[in-house]
């Protein structure tokens, strides 16, 4: 193995002997580091050496370090649990994982779904939301829809959000809380996975575009199945998580119905188009626990894309998936967003009986408190309007403070709910915003049937603004697909709050275009 290294959430100890307490603490502290820098989770190897040598201890010396770390990780807050066993050269070697015991807030992450459609994304989501197996008759799908019109054509058009919880020794917390229910898994959890189901056909792309600009996944899982393969939206929604640059979890579905031939025909296609250049993965089937904690060790990096094959009717591959979902690491450190002033993108607008003005939304920076004073805007004439915060609620549960990571719903009392509207941002002084009408972009042409030029009119989408821009200026004058450029674009009808560094997408009929914020003009 490589050398130790002094960061991150991976620590090498040889051998953990009795010591006084004052080493104990220092090796408390050590430990405490670990799992800070894995924002909750970490892995200690033990019989290694720092220098990655697997020299290996006798199972007596073995069983007695693993002891003594159990004592350490409960001083420092934490559970244990042995992922793999192997041999070095003079003995046993283990991996063990540790995460802090579930106290106020649990670890979160959130996982987009893409996919082409009928590729088997909500029945999966239903799945291991549910802890029940599908009824072949889309009885999983039915448990996760929004509306009546996706369970009668077994097609999702909207976003819908579900959670995973995993307790401290990595048990599915679904599993045991029957029928669904929301705010009880949250409760019961030390780990959530907010899994955001977005919808695979084309009609509705600007819906699956808002869904995973918005949320902000760690990660995507794209989802396929055997006997169709990398059909309709699969390649665009692939080359949107690489755009984007976040990592992918491939899922094989409908392994006990694809034919043998038709199976390795289509394994073969997405195989390929992984390692073609501009993508560049390096797939990595999983067939056990072992291959999955190694990936989800390596998920940090971006190219190690881990194969999972799954069936939804018989449970082949799902308890792999959720041993390897429950070990991935957090990509954001939210703890440090959360110590910048308080941000929120508006995601939806929802009028609510007795309450008034609701709003739902990632918060992207900083924290809030119920009763506060905050602003929201920008309207069409870049002003904002103040308001005061009646309730927060998260997975269902009221709560009285908000922090960065956090997808809420938060009440806006007498605020009337034709002044807001998506794609506004929440923020307690507008000194830290500024409405943007013009600003100079770098981009990529994925694809237009013609050319761009000084004048054409698509649409921006970016997290959750979705406004239509105009071109003033394009360097070269004329794109066409496959170019790279900069362009200076318009915000035709209203303002928005855009920074420099911001990633975004444009789009037109069948047109696609990527964009990197490069400087703010207005």
């Amino acid at each position: 193995m490589d050398e130790e290294n002094d960061e991150g959430n991976i620590e090498y100890k040889y051998l953990l002997e009795p010591v006084s307490p004052e080493k104990a603490q220092k090796l408390v502290t050590q430990l405490r580091y670990r799992l800070d820098e894995g924002h909750g989770e970490a892995f200690y190897v033990l019989g290694l050496m720092d220098d990655g040598r697997p020299i290996g201890l006798s199972h007596e010396k073995m069983e007695k370090s693993i002891s003594n770390l159990r004592m350490l990780a409960q001083e420092a807050g934490a559970s244990c649990r042995i992922i793999k066993m192997a041999k070095g050269q003079h003995g046993e070697i283990a991996e063990i994982y540790l995460r802090y015991i579930k106290g106020f807030l649990p670890i979160e992450l959130t996982i987009a779904l893409l996919g082409n459609v009928d590729a088997g994304k909500s029945t999966l989501k239903g799945v291991l939301v549910t802890g029940r197996l599908d009824d072949g008759n889309g009885g999983a799908m039915a448990s996760v829809a929004r509306y009546i019109h996706e369970i009668k054509m077994r097609r999702t058009s909207a976003i819908s959000t579900h959670i995973l919880g995993f307790d401290e020794e990595g048990d599915c917390i679904n599993e045991y809380i029957q029928p669904y229910n929301e705010a009880e898994i949250y409760l019961k959890s030390s780990k959530i996975i907010s899994l955001v189901d977005l919808a695979g056909h084309d009609k509705y792309l600007k819906t699956t575009l808002r869904g995973i600009m918005g949320s902000v996944p760690d990660y995507v899982i794209l989802v396929a199945s055997l006997n169709g393969g990398p059909v309709g939206s699969f390649r665009e929604h692939l080359g949107l998580a690489i755009a984007l640059k976040v990592p992918v979890i491939l899922v094989l579905t409908k392994v006990d119905t694809a034919p043998r031939e038709v199976a390795d025909r289509n394994y073969r296609e997405i195989m390929r188009l992984l390692k073609t250049p501009g993508i560049d993965k390096i797939p990595f089937q999983i067939n056990d626990d072992i291959d999955a904690s190694l990936a989800a060790k390596n998920m940090s990096s971006g190219r190690v894309t881990p194969v999972f094959f799954v069936s939804n009717k018989n449970g082949y591959g799902l308890q792999d998936l959720k041993f390897f979902l429950n070990l991935l690491p957090k990509r954001r450190d939210w703890a440090s967003l959360a110590q910048l002033p308080f941000m929120m993108y508006v995601d939806e607008v929802f009028d609510v009986t007795g309450v008034g003005t609701v709003v739902s939304g990632l918060v992207e920076a900083g924290a809030m408190l119920v009763g506060e004073e905050m602003m929201v805007g920008p309207d069409t004439t870049g002003n904002f309007v103040t308001f005061r915060v009646i309730s927060v609620h998260k997975n269902r549960m009221p709560i009285d403070r908000a922090v960065a990571g956090q997808y809420i719903t938060l009440g806006m009392g007498r605020i009337k709910r034709d002044v807001i509207r998506r794609g506004m941002v929440i923020v307690r002084s507008t000194t830290v915003v500024k409405p943007v009408y013009l600003f100079k972009s770098e981009v990529k042409i994925l694809h237009h049937p013609t050319m761009i030029s000084v004048g054409y009119e698509p649409v921006i989408q970016f997290r959750t603004v979705k406004e239509v821009v105009k071109v003033v200026d394009a360097a070269p004058p004329i794109l066409r697909s496959g170019d790279t450029g900069y362009i200076t674009f318009k915000l035709k009808y209203a303002p928005a709050v855009i920074n420099v560094g911001d990633t975004f997408v444009f789009r037109e009929g069948s047109a696609r275009g990527l964009g990197l914020v490069s400087q703010i003009i207005n």
